[in-house]
């Protein structure tokens, strides 16, 4: 006899949902005993922990705007969820986590532990999610599937929890009675399209077409809404400036002659610098965030503004545009394409090549460093040198962001960049790689992950999960000994203060050996000599690497931390208010000269 394991089981994979990552426990076996049945149409990846199965399913959400589905067992399961979750949810990512529970009749037994490993955790993922389901019957679980996927997919994505009792989960499934039955509209996101109204275009229009020096600020919601090849074909005939957040690198290439890399305090230089020139600015799918408006400096007085955003929550949260255009970013790109005359600005980007190339020396400079310890550019030069057409590279937080965002160029439209931006936590990385090397491995191409040794350190048994199913994932680790923005804000505003940032000690720790001893090939790299070899070595090898790159502490690309460290050994003023929201301000109505 089928069980309620399978009913879920086949609800998926009609969702064409080619796998789940996660860890099983005993309330959730039958939906292993479903899947397991439906392999390999349909494939259960196994974690080494919980909060592995969220990043996983986030990477893979990212890269095919499927909804990632992760599976976490009830207690302990749950309760080391929240960081996918949370991440998912800040960046727009659809995803759907089924959580186990304790039987319903246990209800009054879940506080405080008294059944074993009960806890309130619909209370508990209610605060983190788009929605959190408690499934009451075997009756309600197809419909609330439904919503889940639907809810997961809808302007504007993020994650849904759906916790489904032991005994609802072993329960019989009389597929009589009860049918499967799907809304493939959920099947990507977003599973819904609406677009502005059409006076608000026009009007938007005549704004782009009077500006003298037009700019885009291009976000994650160009990648989300699959407008990048879109947004190129306009960008390349209209020719403004582009920038891009972080999350929204990739979505116009980054070789374009306009195009001036990632706006970030961390990112790149000639973008900072010139977004403050721009007489009018385009918001397009960025939600204009701390690092991307730059502590929300941005946009200027007199700079007049045009938001993109399917939420319309986003219109003037922080700054009143001149123009909101509420829709589905693809779709809104398309009408206002259909309505643009606008030409390039031929002073403007004489302008732009003059700022570009004024910071390029001082990058490449960096990239070509001889020194030792290695600065990290050299690292990134040579990283960027090998990357194929189909290949993902993903960003742990901290500093690698910020060392990909400014020396590994995006060179085509498209997602080949991930970062966690959502909740910008360490220890992305690795598991992240897990999600996308699942695709990988069936589409081809190889996965990088870039992270300094704090953040690899959080996720390194995830390395054994990479070994296990043989993944062609690079996972290059700068080691510099230390938590480097940590150390530098200790020592430049707490006078040369160095409390629990140092992560090296007397032999180690050595990530490549550890890396040999769970399963994969591990390269150890001390003198820039060494760099490329290593990286073909890497490259080369059928399955997953570490490659260690013992690099400069000193090293960092934060422009603000450069200029700070000709003060070495004095304390400067702490910012204080500099994380305090700027004043509301309302753009202008129309376009100065």
């Amino acid at each position: 006899m089928a069980h309620v394991g399978d009913l879920l089981a086949e609800m998926l994979q009609q969702l064409e949902v080619e796998f789940v990552f996660g860890m099983p426990g005993g309330q959730t076996a039958a939906l292993h005993d479903g899947i397991a049945r439906r392999t390999p149409a349909i494939r259960h990846i196994l974690v080494r922990d919980e909060r592995s199965a969220g990043y996983a399913a986030d990477a893979y959400a990212r890269l095919t705007g499927k909804p990632g589905v992760c599976d976490v067992t009830v207690g302990p399961g749950a309760t080391k969820l929240p960081d996918g979750l949370v991440e998912a949810l800040n960046a727009s990512i659809p995803m759907v986590a089924i959580v186990g529970e304790l039987p319903l009749a246990w209800t009054s037994l879940r506080a405080k532990g008294v059944a074993s490993q009960g806890f309130d955790q619909a209370a508990f993922f209610q605060p983190i999610t788009k929605a959190t389901f408690m499934v009451p019957s075997v009756a309600a679980l197809p419909d609330l599937v439904r919503s889940a996927f639907r809810i997961a997919t809808a302007p504007r994505p993020g994650p849904v929890v759906l916790i489904i009792p032991h005994d609802v989960m072993d329960a019989e499934w009389d597929e009589a009675a009860i049918k499967p039955t799907i809304d493939s509209r959920s099947i990507r996101a977003p599973s819904l399209r609406y677009a502005p109204p059409a006076s608000d275009i026009i009007h938007a229009a005549r704004l782009i077409e009077s500006a003298k020096r037009p700019a885009i600020i291009a976000g994650g919601g160009v990648h989300g809404s699959d407008a990048a090849e879109l947004l190129t074909r306009i960008t390349d005939r209209i020719q403004p400036l582009v920038v891009t957040s972080l999350s929204g690198k990739g979505t116009v290439p980054e070789t374009r002659n306009y195009a001036a890399g990632v706006l970030n305090p961390l990112g790149s230089a000639a973008a900072i610098d010139l977004i403050k020139e721009a007489d009018l600015v385009i918001w397009c799918g960025s939600k204009a965030s701390q690092n991307t408006a730059m502590n929300w400096t941005l946009p200027l007085p007199g700079q007049v503004t045009i938001t993109i955003d399917s939420d319309p929550l986003e219109h003037g949260r922080t700054f009143r545009p001149t123009v909101p255009l509420c829709g589905d970013v693809r779709l809104t790109l398309e009408m206002l394409d259909a309505q643009l005359s606008a030409e390039p600005q031929a002073e403007w980007l004489a302008r732009i090549a003059k700022v570009k190339a004024q910071h390029d020396a001082a990058t490449s400079e960096d990239a070509s460093s001889t020194s030792v310890p290695i600065h990290p550019a050299r690292v990134m030069r040579a990283l960027a040198e090998r990357l194929g057409p189909k290949d993902v590279v993903i960003s742990d937080a901290s500093w690698s962001a910020g060392w990909i965002g400014v020396h590994v160029p995006a060179v085509k439209p498209g997602r080949h960049f991930l970062y966690a931006r959502g909740q910008g936590g360490l220890g992305y990385s690795i598991p992240a790689a897990i999600g996308a090397g699942a695709l990988l491995g069936k589409n081809g191409g190889h996965v990088v992950t870039v992270a300094g040794d704090g953040g690899h350190s959080f996720a390194i048994g995830e390395l054994a999960t990479q070994a296990q199913n043989r993944m062609k994932i690079v996972n290059v680790v700068l080691n510099n000994g230390t938590l480097g923005w940590l150390q530098m804000w200790e020592e430049f505003y707490f006078s040369n203060l160095r409390q629990s940032v140092d992560l090296s000690f007397d032999g180690g720790p050595n990530y490549a050996a550890a890396a040999e001893a769970l399963g994969l090939k591990g390269i150890r790299v001390k003198t820039p000599d060494q760099i490329e070899k290593a990286m073909d070595e890497a490259f080369a090898h059928d399955g997953p690497v570490v490659l260690e790159v013992i690099i400069d502490p000193r090293a960092t690309p934060i422009h603000s931390f450069r200029r700070r460290l000709r003060h070495s050994g004095k304390a400067l003023p702490r910012p204080g208010t500099v994380y305090e929201l700027r004043e509301w301000k309302k753009s202008p109505d129309g376009v100065s000269g």
